[in-house]
């Protein structure tokens, strides 16, 4: 780990050098690279530094101890060899995880998709709820929702809704949240008091470049329709809606929420471009048997990931088995306590599967 530590802090060094050279700005792809790469081994040389500091104070701590006849400063020299090794501790299981593999795709943007599964109309309002979830999830953020496509059930939920949120690290945030989400409460449309179980289905794409997956247009159909619902003026008068089907996988991608069949047409290239790349990064994911088994959940739309019951207010993330009872904070967007305990067990599966290597 040290070795690599070392390599880490070196290679940081040589970044800031060139970065520092007048050269590098005539070169505007190599500079944000250059600062890409800065960006992301900063934290770990940063806690690096601290490690060395902690390691030396355990060093001058214990040589004051060797020499020194004086009580008192021999007792602050215990209370500061107690405090580093402490300090040394914690710094090396952060470094641990700061030198975990990096997930490609943790800085990208991401497509989100969520349908409503089992329980009709109910199912249609919790997707609803859980579209409310993430945008305001987002907002709190400052990241920004850009929508592509969605269908209503006119009872103001949606039976499917397809959205971008463009924001640094939303990749890094959002990518457990694929899976089943249940909700136990009782539906407005239920004259009786009873308690419904109804699903929806979210699954959290990374946005894919044009260099990562090339879409041959020729394999493509591109159908133009007259848009439907609630759009504003011109909305149901031109044929502005485009649905795309991809020929040689099947995958089907309507988007109707532009005025321009052009935009149109462009968002369903980005979100055919997404479910491809997932397509692929699903086939090396099981190819790597011992990989998948070091992680939380499999992050298949077809898992029971979270239950969402509004008689008891809690939340639970089956996955790690939190139990959170915050139910309306959590719908209102407060999910960084969910996501970080979701993160961090993964984290620890990953450090724990490493170790057993």
């Amino acid at each position: 780990m040290f070795d690599k530590l070392e390599e880490t802090r070196m290679r940081y060094e040589e970044i800031l050098q060139e970065l520092s050279d007048g050269a590098v700005m005539n070169d505007p792809d190599r500079y944000q690279q250059l600062m890409r790469e800065q960006s992301e081994l900063e934290p770990i040389v940063a806690e690096y530094e601290r490690y060395k500091e902690a390691k030396q104070g355990i060093e001058d701590s214990l040589e004051i101890l060797d020499s020194e006849t004086d009580e008192e400063l021999r007792e602050m020299a215990k209370e500061e060899l107690a405090e580093c090794k402490q300090q040394v501790e914690e710094l090396e299981e952060s470094l641990k995880i700061l030198l975990l593999p990096k997930d490609p795709n943790d800085l990208k943007n991401v497509i989100v998709e969520i349908r409503g599964g089992a329980g009709g109309d109910e199912a249609a309002l919790f997707a609803a709820d859980l579209y409310r979830m993430y945008s305001k999830y987002a907002d709190k953020n400052g990241w920004k929702i850009e929508p592509m496509n969605s269908n209503d059930n006119g009872l103001g939920g949606f039976k499917e809704v397809v959205f971008m949120i463009n924001g640094r690290g939303a990749y890094s945030k959002l990518k457990y949240e694929s899976g089943v989400h249940r909700v136990q409460r009782i539906p407005v449309t239920e004259s009786g008091g009873r308690i419904h179980t109804s699903t929806a289905t979210v699954a959290i794409m990374p946005e894919a470049d044009d260099v990562e997956v090339e879409v041959d247009l020729n394999d493509c159909r591109f159908d133009v329709f007259r848009a439907s619902g609630n759009g504003g003026q011109c909305v149901n008068t031109t044929d502005s809606a485009v649905r795309l089907t991809h020929i040689p996988t099947g995958i089907v991608i309507s988007c109707q929420d532009e005025k321009s069949q052009l935009k149109n047409k462009d968002k369903a290239l980005k979100v055919l471009r997404a479910r491809l790349y997932e397509l692929e990064c699903a086939k090396a994911h099981d190819a790597e048997a011992e990989a998948r088994r070091s992680q939380i959940g499999t992050g298949d739309r077809s898992e029971k990931i979270r239950t969402y019951n509004y008689p008891q207010g809690r939340v639970t993330d089956h996955r790690i088995k939190l139990t959170l009872h915050r139910l309306e904070q959590i719908m209102d967007g407060d999910l960084d306590e969910l996501l970080n305990s979701v993160i961090a067990a993964d984290q620890a599966a990953r450090l724990s599967h490493l170790s057993e290597a």
